[in-house]
């Protein structure tokens, strides 16, 4: 029902040579090239201007716990990010539900068209949050998301999932920023200098867009779920462990989207006589 999700269906390879779409009215911000939205890689990426020549991230593997902010800089005043050059602002989405994908996203805001209004995704409506993604996806220099599966989480753990999707998310990023600022207190191993930061999606405006599309993105992923399994509520809860959902899992078991690694759905296969 949102525009968002139309721009992203659009970048979103649809069959053979759907990669050559041309973002229309953009270009590389570095090179001036026609920029090309970035094909799936392993699970899902998404890039507003995937520009060959500008792809320049190394090679992104392993877990690293990159630099933290002092703790007397850890507090909930915002920071000035003009030290750490270009900024990407990285957050995820969907650590603590019992089903569907941990998603992420990778922001580089551009300077010259601030965007009021930004701030922890929690923080905003449901119902605002899709206009300001939609804001933040138009005015940004390039945005990127990614996301790991159901069962990469349960074959990795969710904090290790993640971290993976947070990977994917910078990897289509076709701006090589100066600095990683991600929220939290743990980061992936992004090949370039990187800074965690508690509470980053209510500090860091670049942190906070992420948060916002992120979000934003897994709801949708959510409200699609709800049609493929209906009786769950997907659409209500996005897979949380609220007492409604707890219910539907007990009386009509896991579906193929559970994360069968957490604990109340082992419970319920456990009482099924189902094999982990």
């Amino acid at each position: 029902p949102y525009r968002l999700v139309a721009m992203l269906s659009l970048i979103l390879p649809a069959g053979p040579g759907s990669h050559d779409l041309v973002w229309p009215g953009r270009q590389c911000y570095r090179c001036g090239r026609n920029p090309r939205p970035a094909g799936l890689t392993q699970s899902l990426i998404f890039s507003t201007n995937k520009c060959g020549g500008c792809a320049k991230l190394v090679h992104i593997s392993g877990v690293s716990s990159g630099v933290v902010l002092p703790q007397q800089q850890q507090n909930l005043e915002p920071i000035d990010v003009t030290p750490y050059g270009v900024v990407a602002g990285v957050d995820e989405v969907g650590i603590g539900p019992l089903a569907g994908s941990v998603v992420a996203c990778a922001v580089i805001l551009d300077p010259s068209q601030p965007i009021s209004d930004l701030n922890d995704s929690k923080l905003i409506s449901e119902k605002a949050r899709p206009k300001l993604a939609e804001r933040i996806c138009e005015r940004a220099l390039c945005w990127s998301l990614g996301s790991a599966s159901v069962a990469e989480i349960d074959q990795l753990n969710v904090l290790a999932a993640s971290h993976l999707a947070m990977q994917r998310a910078v990897a289509g990023l076709t701006i090589t920023p100066d600095t990683i600022l991600v929220d939290g207190n743990k980061t992936p191993g992004f090949g370039l200098p990187t800074i965690a930061i508690v509470k980053g999606d209510r500090r860091v405006a670049a942190i906070s867009a992420a948060s916002i599309v992120a979000k934003v993105s897994r709801d949708q992923q959510l409200y699609e779920l709800s049609e493929r399994f209906p009786g769950y509520g997907f659409e209500r809860h996005k897979g949380y462990p609220t007492k409604q959902h707890l219910q539907a899992l007990q009386e009509l078991g896991p579906c193929p989207a559970h994360r069968r690694s957490f604990a109340p759905v082992q419970r319920v296969l456990a009482e099924q006589g189902v094999a982990l």
